[in-house]
């Protein structure tokens, strides 16, 4: 659970943010932040002021809220004309998440808090939430060695024939079974994901999904991850899940293959792994993000593979690592345009892959923490690939 010092550190971290940029105080509402800094995700808002202490406004449960979180200040939800009271009347400038709160709630807020303007704070939030304390990174190395204790199971059950539903029903089973909470939560606008998948055939379509690998899926209403089509002999099966423990998310991709590989794609998966050992190298503080990823994409393109990187060809997607943690779409991200640089706690998913069309996708990726000396990984299962 959510040390009373971990939130007292997290809110004081956040409260500088906000007095930084004159935010009276913060208002959050998706249950995700509330979850960081409270430890409770429960129905409800939360109001930070840029000094003070921070208040739990609970519609549904409170008495869970009080017994998860060690805020010292939970109460219940109050009416629209006791809201005012609750803020006060020096709160003028009010911080929301632009980024993720739906218009019809700001309109609210609006309304019942008359004479207050709100700003947007979802870049300072995402970023104060960027930087892993040491108790976070701890969960997410829980998360990934969830995920090896599956993944290493594998070969118990792949077998030609099997669909690839069939290979990605086998993990959901097992990681379940294993403790994964099953919740991959996203916050980008209009993308989703079910939690993982595994494809073969199947994976060198293309679709919505901001990811090197689609899948097919199994309808138009369902465009990603596992299709009907079986598994067969002597192509890659690649298998990207992620892994999820008190919330916090990690994320890994292993080829399997039953019988032998095509040199083409032996090659290009020897690329990603010289691609995502230099970009290990490259993951110190102050690294650009985008330069990271500009001389990830270099290599791809001295190997002969840049038409190939991260995509099927013409729908590439343009970044080699994503930032995890309560999110799978965390800052930072490797990518083209991001121009931040990297800090130390930061914890970023790399996955150097490529689609080859009418051979399939192939490649690797695993959780790694930004220190001064690299990239620290979390995954602790071996990068090769399996052979069956």
């Amino acid at each position: 659970m959510l040390t009373r010092n971990e939130s007292h550190q997290r809110i004081a971290r956040f409260q500088e943010r906000l007095a930084g940029q004159g935010v009276h105080a913060a208002l959050l509402l998706m249950p995700i932040d509330i979850y960081y800094f409270t430890g409770t995700r429960q129905n409800s808002a939360l109001l930070i002021p840029a000094e003070g202490d921070a208040t739990l406004l609970v519609r549904k449960s409170l008495s869970r809220a009080r017994a998860e979180s060690p805020l010292g200040d939970i109460r219940p939800f109050p009416s629209s004309r006791e809201l005012p009271a609750v803020f006060g009347d020096a709160c003028v400038t009010i911080g929301l998440t632009f980024d993720a709160v739906p218009i019809q709630q700001q309109a609210f807020y609006s309304k019942v808090l008359p004479g207050r303007s709100f700003v947007d704070i979802s870049m300072h939030l995402r970023e104060v939430r960027s930087v892993k304390s040491a108790y976070e990174i701890e969960q997410l190395g829980r998360s990934a060695a969830l995920l090896a204790t599956v993944f290493a199971q594998v070969p118990q059950f792949l077998k030609a024939g099997i669909r690839e539903l069939d290979l990605a029903a086998e993990m959901e089973h097992r990681l379940r079974k294993a403790g994964h909470e099953g919740y991959v939560r996203m916050r980008s606008f209009n993308q989703e994901l079910f939690g993982g998948m595994a494809v073969s055939a199947g994976a060198a379509t293309y679709g919505f999904f901001d990811g090197a690998v689609t899948g097919k899926g199994l309808s138009a209403a369902s465009p990603q991850g596992a299709s009907l089509d079986p598994i067969v002999s002597n192509e890659p099966v690649l298998v990207d899940f992620a892994g999820v423990v008190n919330g916090y998310i990690a994320d890994m991709t292993r080829i399997f293959v039953i019988g032998s590989l095509d040199p083409e794609l032996k090659r290009a998966f020897d690329v990603s792994l010289e691609i995502q050992e230099a970009v290990r190298r490259a993951m110190v503080p102050g690294a650009i993000c985008e330069e990271v990823y500009l001389q990830a994409a270099a290599h791809a393109e001295s190997a002969g593979l840049g038409g190939n990187f991260m995509g099927m060809p013409g729908e590439q997607s343009r970044f080699v690592g994503h930032g995890v943690g309560l999110e799978l779409d965390e800052l930072p991200v490797l990518a083209q345009g991001f121009r931040m640089p990297l800090q130390a706690g930061q914890v970023v998913a790399v996955e150097p892959k490529f689609v080859i069309p009418g051979k399939g996708a192939i490649g690797i990726e695993n959780t790694f923490v930004v220190t001064e000396r690299g990239g620290e990984r979390l995954s602790p299962f071996p990068d090769d690939i399996v052979y069956l």
